[in-house]
């Protein structure tokens, strides 16, 4: 009895686990379309000029990149391959783990998987929320990963965020709240609102947003490359399953009418 409600016990855990991690923090939803090659080129771009310094995606190789995303090879070695790297060559970065744990604490995750792993509201969220504070080494934080270990890369896009207080509407239920009396919308200060420091950055915040999000499409094609044509291919052996039980069916029919 002992080892039966230890077995479940420990059959619970991850469930608990997995339950407790709702609790974060709230994401900003992203709608991801890896049929828009023109996004996940523009996402290669900017992984390659802004992350590629630090983190590598191991995984894939620049031909199949290139090949999937419609870029001619000599373009893709001219504009996105900084290392000398071969057309054939694992994207890789130039970084040595030593040097890598020498300067942030540990070296820096491969991103190839990134996206199966944190998922990609997690992705766009993270990427968008780093703010100034100037405890951390890096001089900044983020809202998502509190106490991150690594700078910015995208603030000479976005510009220098900051974290402070402002009136925001009360909101319960998913409902935003007005006074009975006079109409007007109940405000209280919150001290955990972001904001841009004018000026600061090449992008406005639509277009910044648009960056970061054609980078998480790039980084969710990168975890499943095959994810497009696995979900056809998937979509024709239902069609057929569904095709032959007709005929299975009928068959059996025609065996079992005379069994009474």
């Amino acid at each position: 009895m002992k080892k039966l409600f230890a077995a479940l016990v420990f059959a619970v855990l991850p469930a608990i686990a997995f339950a407790n991690t709702g609790h974060g923090p709230e994401l900003d939803s992203v709608d991801i379309d890896l049929t828009d090659k023109a996004a996940m080129q523009d996402g290669a771009r900017t992984f390659a000029n802004y992350c590629m310094g630090c983190h590598s995606a191991k995984f894939q190789r620049y031909e199949r990149v290139a090949d999937d995303l419609g870029i001619p090879h000599e373009l893709m070695l001219s504009n996105l391959v900084f290392t000398g790297a071969k057309i054939g060559d694992l994207m890789k970065n130039s970084m040595s783990p030593v040097d890598a744990k020498k300067w942030f604490g540990a070296a820096p995750p491969d991103l190839t998987l990134v996206a199966r792993v944190r998922g990609n509201d997690w992705l766009y969220s993270y990427l968008r929320n780093f703010y100034e504070d100037p405890a951390r080494p890096w001089g900044v934080n983020n809202k998502i990963f509190p106490n991150v270990g690594m700078p910015n890369v995208l603030v000479g896009l976005q510009g220098r965020q900051v974290l402070g207080c402002k009136q925001v509407q009360v909101v319960e239920d998913g409902k935003k709240q007005y006074d009975p009396l006079t109409g007007t919308p109940l405000t209280h200060e919150a001290c955990d609102q972001l904001t841009i420091v004018p000026k600061t950055g090449k992008l406005n915040e639509a277009e910044f947003d648009e960056k970061v999000k054609n980078l998480v499409t790039f980084l969710a094609y990168s975890a499943n490359p095959v994810k497009l044509k696995s979900e056809r291919i998937g979509t024709y052996v239902l069609l057929y399953l569904a095709f032959f039980f007709v005929f299975a069916y009928l068959l059996k029919r025609e065996y079992w009418k005379d069994v009474h």
